[in-house]
């Protein structure tokens, strides 16, 4: 049972990692042009090159934050361990979520504010 509930915070800790590693190639790599294939890519970020090209950088700064967040989360499991498995993977979702959410919710209000439609 123990390793089944260490392997769901280590899965959590590991979407972390993983965010945190995305982030790192979109800031070093980001895509030059609007594209369909790779990038922060939104009906708002992709209206004007300057709403790409910010939503570039705002988002994986976004990403990195909330990389950082799921990884730091990820470790409460270990300090408050409870015996109920479907809790810890339900856990381990929603901290995924949220990070996810937390990156596309602050990005889009940030172009929002910057970018008014017309």
């Amino acid at each position: 049972m123990e390793s089944i509930i260490e392997n769901t915070f280590q899965t959590s800790l590991l979407c972390g990692v993983i965010f945190l590693l995305a982030a790192g190639l979109m800031h070093s790599f980001p895509p030059k042009e609007i594209n369909y294939l790779y990038g922060y890519r939104t009906r708002r970020s992709m209206k004007s090159k300057e709403s790409w090209d910010f939503a570039q950088r705002y988002s994986t700064i976004q990403m990195a934050k909330a990389a950082l967040f799921m990884s730091i989360i990820s470790f409460a499991g270990y300090l408050f361990p409870a015996e109920n498995v479907a809790l810890h993977l339900t856990a381990g979702m929603i901290i995924t979520i949220m990070g996810v959410a937390y990156m596309l919710v602050t990005t889009e209000r940030e172009l929002k504010k910057r970018f008014t439609e017309s």
